[in-house]
């Protein structure tokens, strides 16, 4: 696992966590693709590109406030990197504070993330991965 990679994702994830959509589009590479599945969303999609990135920051924006993504854990992933995430946010509406634990897997290309996949668990990106006991 590259370190400069490990140090990208920490820097993405402040940046995810500041709202600022100009520093999370400076580690995106034009071609990134973010699958979000089912089980993790009221509206799973597939975002591509910074138009993509755009519309999926509008969409939990509008929904929630104090989004915060705290990366607990880094993993080797062959030719990706593994995090497991803690995301919480407080709806927008309610009020009502939310916590999600997530594992993703992120594929960097010189320092830019190319792709992210998103799971409920840590099992399920583990055998994604290819890296299941």
């Amino acid at each position: 696992m590259s370190q400069q990679n490990v140090d990208s994702l920490r820097r993405a994830y402040e940046a995810f966590s500041s709202g600022d959509l100009e520093r999370i589009l400076e580690f995106a590479h034009p071609d990134f693709e973010a699958v979000i599945p089912p089980e993790l969303s009221a509206e799973p999609d597939t975002y591509r590109g910074h138009d993509g990135i755009r519309r999926y920051f509008q969409s939990f924006a509008d929904a929630m406030d104090e989004i915060r993504f705290q990366p607990e854990q880094f993993w080797d992933a062959g030719e990706s990197v593994g995090a497991i995430v803690r995301l919480t946010a407080k709806g927008r509406q309610t009020g009502i504070g939310v916590e999600q634990r997530i594992a993703q897997v992120w594929t960097v290309l010189d320092g830019k993330a190319i792709g992210l996949r998103t799971y409920p668990s840590l099992a399920e990106a583990l055998d994604a991965a290819g890296l299941a006991e």
